[in-house]
């Protein structure tokens, strides 16, 4: 008995052991040198802007009217703008802004496509008719007409700006979503649970959203450079972060300004910019190829 229990264990440990979906995504991920490129870029641009209070020298008020607008040098890095500040200094704390308008925006974004889009593909038929047409009547719409209206009537403030970014958003995630859903709710684990006498929601909530995730993580990577973008040019026309406070948008809008004078007002912040939202596509690309390796080579 010792000898046949001594093989069974010896045989079952060297069986090799089951790899999760996200363990093999992320196997395949480090494979990709461009996403892990974009990775790492994006990792150093959230961890630079969220320390921005204790490592830039200067702070994104701070003025000197004396000495006006100089070009990088040894003791401005990237030089000064107009009033006389740090241009390093409001490039990381325009970081600040830009990245948190992109992710609050996204989340926001989320939270109400994935359940809208969850709930009309789990229900079908009419439910599902209904409320694509609502996405369809919405998409229609002039959106970005809508959020400047927002923004005139309500005033210019930074929770405004998430919320009416993210109501503009959760459409495609929606579409996304519910595809999805429709393909899965025909699935052995969804009847399953439906005969355990689980209601509607906790499917839903339990089962079928955690089953989406990979496209959903995919689609949000991609949003975050949408909804920066989105952000940038509101602040371009004058109706997104308003003075003190900066922006890459609007940094880049102070820039177009002088640019014949000034050339690297706009080009600084323009790369900044554009090196991440850069970043942001190839990790998404990247992931849409980890979590669906099929898509990859069709």
């Amino acid at each position: 008995m010792t000898d046949s229990t001594t093989t069974i264990t010896a045989s079952a440990d060297a069986m090799p052991k089951g790899v999760s979906l996200w363990q093999d995504a992320w196997v395949r991920l480090k494979k990709n040198r461009l996403a892990m490129l974009g990775l790492f870029v994006l990792a150093f641009v959230i961890i630079v802007c969220a320390l921005a209070p204790w490592i830039m020298p200067y702070g994104y008020e701070e003025q000197n009217l004396r000495l006006g607008a100089v070009a990088p040098n040894a003791t401005h890095w990237l030089g000064t703008d107009t009033f006389g500040r740090d241009m390093l200094t409001r490039i990381v704390y325009g970081g600040r802004v830009s990245l948190t308008v992109g992710i609050i925006a996204t989340a926001v974004a989320l939270l109400v496509g994935v359940t809208y889009g969850a709930i009309a593909g789990y229900f079908g038929g009419r439910v599902d008719a209904v409320m694509m047409r609502l996405v369809d009547i919405f998409y229609a719409l002039p959106f970005m007409i809508f959020i400047i209206l927002l923004m005139v009537v309500f005033g210019r403030n930074l929770f405004l700006l998430f919320l009416a970014i993210g109501a503009v958003e959760w459409l495609t995630m929606a579409r996304i979503v519910r595809g999805q859903v429709q393909n899965l709710r025909q699935q052995e684990y969804i009847e399953a649970a439906i005969s355990l006498g689980l209601g509607p929601v906790a499917i839903i909530f339990r089962h079928v959203i955690p089953n989406v995730l990979g496209p959903v993580v995919v689609y949000t990577t991609l949003t975050i450079p949408q909804v920066m973008l989105l952000e940038a040019f509101l602040s371009f026309l004058g109706l997104g972060i308003q003075p003190p406070m900066s922006s890459w948008g609007l940094l880049i809008s102070y820039g177009v300004e002088s640019m014949e004078e000034y050339p690297w007002l706009l080009i600084l912040p323009g790369l900044a910019l554009s090196i991440t939202l850069f970043a942001l596509n190839f990790l998404g690309d990247g992931l849409r190829d980890a979590l669906d390796p099929k898509a990859s080579k069709d």
